[in-house]
C-alpha cells in the first residue's frame, strides 16, 4: 500500500520536483467526440468531424470508443457496439476515423470509459460482454460489480465495475490495452477512472462494498467486518485501487507503443484546491478517490484533462473555473495538463472565453499543453437545448474560436519519451505484496503494494541496477535503461566494464538492438467451435542497421475448438501479411521468399510470413510463430502487419498484431 499521507506519498515519488510542464512546442486543441448521438455512426459523419476539427484549427479527436462495455471498434476485448444507427461491420467506426483523420494530419485518441459497463435493466445482445458474464446475474467473485455500503448496486441507472475487484481492475486495463494493440491510435483517453458519484454526503466515499473487494481489503490489512465510509486506511487502500489501474495501462501501454499518449479525464467538482484545504480535501480526492494529482507526480499520466465543467456566466462558477485551469498548469510535474471545458453549458462567446483562459498562463506564469472542448455533438448551449442545430453552432464556434487559435500547431511532443532520462522497472509477484526498490547502498528507493494480480512498476527511474524486494525478501534485481523497461531477473546483472578497458567504436558503427517483449493478456477466450486464434505475446520490435537480420517471435493461443495440423490443407496454421502495411496478401520489403519483389528471408512465401512449428497444435496449445526481417536500407520507420490464417479454409482474428522495425540512420 502506498504511504496514507499525501506528503509521503509525494516523498516516495523520485524525479518529480517542479510544477511546470515539460517543455516543447505545439498545442494540444480537440473535440471530445461523444458516442451517444452523430459522429462516429457512419464514415460520412466522421467526414463531418475531421472537417470541423481541420476548420477549428484543431489537431486531435478525443472519441469515445468505448462507451458501456461495448466498443465503437471491431477488434476489442469489448464486443462490438449494439448501437442503432451505426452502419454494420466491416464499417469499423475506430479504424475509419484514424485513416481519414491521419490523412488530414489530425491524431485520434480513444476515449474509454473505464468502469460504467451498462445502463438500465435490459441486457446487452452480445454473451460474452462483461455485464452478462460478470454483472448482476452472477455471485461471489464472479461479479465484479461496484456497490454502495448500503447496498445500491446502481448509480443512477448504471451498472459499475469496482476498482478494487482483482479481475475487474484487469478487465479495464486489458480492454484499454487491446486497442492500443489493434490500432494505430495516438492517445489511449481514460474517462469515470474513479468510483462513482452518488455518496452518501459530501467528501463521505461510499462505493467500493464488493464482497471480493472488501475481503481482499481485510486480507491485506489483517483486519475484518465491513469498513465505514469514513475509515481512512479503507479509504486510502480504494484510491490506490484506482492508481494502479492508471499505473498498469501507463506501462503496458508502454510496453506496446512507446510513443501512445496516455491520458485520462479528470475531476474538478466545485471550487479549485487553493480555495480551501488543498488537493486532498477536494471532492476529486476525498470522495471520488481520484488521485490526479499524484498520478501526475509519479508519471503514470502523460496528459491530464480536467474535466473543468463551469458556466463562464456564472461569477461564481467563473472563479471556479479559474482556479482549476491554475492549479492544472501549475501542477504538471514534467508531464502535461490540458484544460477540459463544457462546450453545452455555455453560449458560443463564453466557450471561446474559456478557450483564451486555458492557454493563457497561470497566475504563477505555468502554461497548459491546450484545450479540449465537450462535446463535438452539442457545441453550446442551443444545441444542448435544441433550439439550434449542432452544424451550425460548430460554425459560430469555429468563427468564435479563430482569433483564439490563429495558425495551425501540432500536438506538443512528449520529450520525456521521445529524449528520455529514465526508464521503468515492470514485474510480477504474488498478489498484494509490498514491493521495494533498492539502491546499491541499501536504501529503498520507491515502494508500493503489487495489484491483484501481483504485477508491480516503477516509473520513471535513473538508470542503473537495483535491488528488488518482495515484502522484505530479495525478489530479484533491475538494470534500467533510459527508454526501456528493465525486467526483474533473478540474478544480478553484470558489472559494466570500467571505462578504460572499453573498446570506442569507429566512427559510423552501427550496433542493432531488440527491445523487451510483450507479455500474453491475462485472460483469453477458449473452446470457440471451428478454427479461431487469439495472440498470446511477442518478441519486442527491433531497431536495426541497414541490411541487417533480426528473428522475431509471435506466440498464438488456439481459442478454438479445432486442432491445426501442420502439412494439411485446410487445417495448417499460417501467419499471412496483412493490413494496412503492406496488406491482405501483399510482399514486404521487410521479409519474404525473394519473389514478387520481397527479400529473400526465408519466409514459406512472399506473403505467408511463418507456418506453425508443431506438428499439431490442439485446442488450448500455443504456437510460437518465427520469422526473419531484415531492414530496408534506407532509415526510417516500418511496419509489418501479420494476421493468422488456417491454409484453405479461413483467416482467423484479426487483432491488429504488427512489427514495428526502425532503421536507423
Amino acid at each position: 500500500m502506498l504511504p496514507s499521507t499525501p506528503g509521503a506519498a509525494a516523498s516516495s515519488i523520485a524525479g518529480t520536483a517542479g510544477s511546470v510542464a515539460a517543455s516543447a512546442p505545439g498545442q494540444f486543441r480537440a473535440y471530445w467526440v461523444d458516442a451517444f448521438g452523430d459522429g462516429l455512426f457512419t464514415p460520412a459523419q466522421i467526414d463531418g468531424v475531421v472537417a470541423a476539427t481541420k476548420a477549428a484549427r484543431m489537431n486531435a479527436i478525443v472519441a469515445q470508443v468505448v462507451r458501456r462495455g461495448d466498443c465503437f471498434c471491431n477488434h476489442a476485448l469489448a464486443p462490438r457496439t449494439e448501437q442503432a444507427g451505426v452502419d454494420p461491420a466491416p464499417f469499423d467506426p475506430l479504424q475509419t476515423l484514424i485513416d481519414k483523420a491521419h490523412a488530414a494530419g489530425i491524431q485520434v485518441h480513444a476515449w474509454v470509459i473505464a468502469t460504467a459497463i451498462w445502463r438500465g435493466s435490459t441486457p446487452p445482445a452480445a454473451p460474452g460482454h462483461v455485464f452478462n458474464t460478470h454483472g448482476p446475474s452472477t455471485s461471489g467473485p464472479e461479479n465484479w460489480l461496484t456497490k454502495r455500503s448500503d447496498g445500491l448496486q446502481q448509480a443512477n441507472t448504471d451498472w459499475i465495475l469496482d476498482p478494487g475487484h482483482p479481475d475487474a481492475a484487469q478487465w479495464i486495463v486489458d480492454n484499454a490495452l487491446s486497442i492500443v494493440r489493434s490500432y494505430d491510435v495516438d492517445g489511449i483517453n481514460l474517462d469515470r477512472i474513479r468510483y462513482p458519484d452518488n455518496n452518501l454526503g459530501t467528501n463521505l466515499p461510499s462505493w467500493g462494498y464488493n464482497e471480493t473487494a472488501v475481503a481482499r481489503f481485510d486480507a491485506a490489512t489483517g483486519r475484518g467486518g465491513i469498513p465505514a465510509n469514513d475509515d481512512p486506511q479503507w479509504t486510502q487502500w480504494r484510491r490506490d485501487q484506482v492508481t494502479s489501474i492508471v499505473r498498469k495501462v501507463y506501462v503496458e501501454s508502454f510496453a506496446i507503443r512507446p510513443g501512445v499518449r496516455v491520458s485520462a479525464d479528470t475531476i474538478a467538482y466545485g471550487y479549485g484546491p487553493q480555495h480551501g484545504a488543498g488537493f486532498t480535501g477536494t471532492r476529486t480526492y476525498a470522495e471520488v478517490l481520484q488521485d490526479w494529482d499524484g498520478w501526475m507526480r509519479e508519471g503514470i499520466l502523460d496528459m491530464n484533462i480536467p474535466m473543468n465543467y463551469k458556466r463562464q456566466a456564472d461569477a461564481n462558477q467563473a472563479v471556479m473555473y479559474q482556479e482549476w485551469s491554475d492549479f492544472a498548469k501549475d501542477h504538471q510535474y514534467a508531464r502535461s495538463s490540458v484544460v477540459g471545458t463544457a462546450l453545452y453549458l455555455n453560449d458560443v462567446d463564453s466557450s471561446a472565453r474559456q478557450a483564451r483562459i486555458a492557454i493563457a498562463p497561470s497566475a504563477a506564469g505555468n502554461a497548459s499543453a491546450g484545450w479540449t472542448g465537450y462535446s463535438y455533438r452539442t457545441p453550446d448551449t442551443l444545441t444542448d437545448s435544441g433550439a439550434r442545430g449542432g452544424a451550425d453552432s460548430r460554425a459560430a464556434l469555429t468563427a468564435a474560436l479563430a482569433p483564439v487559435f490563429t495558425t495551425d500547431m501540432p500536438v506538443p511532443a512528449m520529450t520525456w519519451k521521445t529524449a528520455p532520462t529514465t526508464g521503468h522497472v515492470r514485474g510480477t509477484t504474488t498478489a498484494n505484496t509490498q514491493v521495494e526498490l533498492v539502491l546499491s547502498t541499501g536504501q529503498i528507493f520507491r515502494s508500493q503494494t503489487s495489484d491483484g494480480q501481483g504485477w508491480f512498476a516503477f516509473v520513471d527511474v535513473a538508470p542503473g541496477t537495483y535491488r528488488v524486494n518482495a515484502n522484505g525478501t530479495q525478489l530479484g534485481y533491475a538494470r534500467v535503461v533510459a527508454g526501456q523497461i528493465a525486467a526483474v531477473t533473478a540474478a544480478a546483472p553484470t558489472p559494466s566494464p570500467a571505462p578504460s578497458p572499453t573498446p570506442t567504436p569507429a566512427p559510423g558503427t552501427c550496433t542493432s538492438t531488440v527491445g523487451p517483449g510483450i507479455p500474453p493478456p491475462a485472460s483469453i477466450p477458449a473452446g470457440i467451435p471451428g478454427f479461431h486464434a487469439a495472440w498470446y505475446g511477442q518478441s519486442g520490435y527491433m531497431t536495426l542497421c541497414p541490411g541487417d537480420t533480426s528473428t522475431a517471435t509471435v506466440a498464438y493461443y488456439n481459442s478454438g475448438a479445432r486442432g491445426w495440423v501442420a502439412g494439411r490443407m485446410g487445417e495448417v496454421a499460417y501467419l499471412g501479411t496483412w493490413s494496412p502495411e503492406p496488406g491482405q496478401d501483399m510482399p514486404s520489403q521487410l521479409g519474404g521468399d525473394g519473389t514478387n519483389g520481397s527479400p529473400n528471408t526465408a519466409w514459406p512465401r512472399y506473403n505467408r510470413v511463418a507456418v506453425q512449428p508443431a506438428p499439431y497444435v490442439g485446442p488450448g496449445q500455443v504456437s510460437w510463430f518465427q520469422f526473419t526481417v531484415r531492414a530496408p536500407m534506407t532509415p526510417g520507420a516500418y511496419r509489418l502487419s501479420l494476421r493468422p490464417l488456417v491454409e484453405g479454409a479461413q483467416w482467423m482474428e484479426d487483432y491488429g498484431v504488427f512489427w514495428l522495425v526502425t532503421v536507423k540512420g
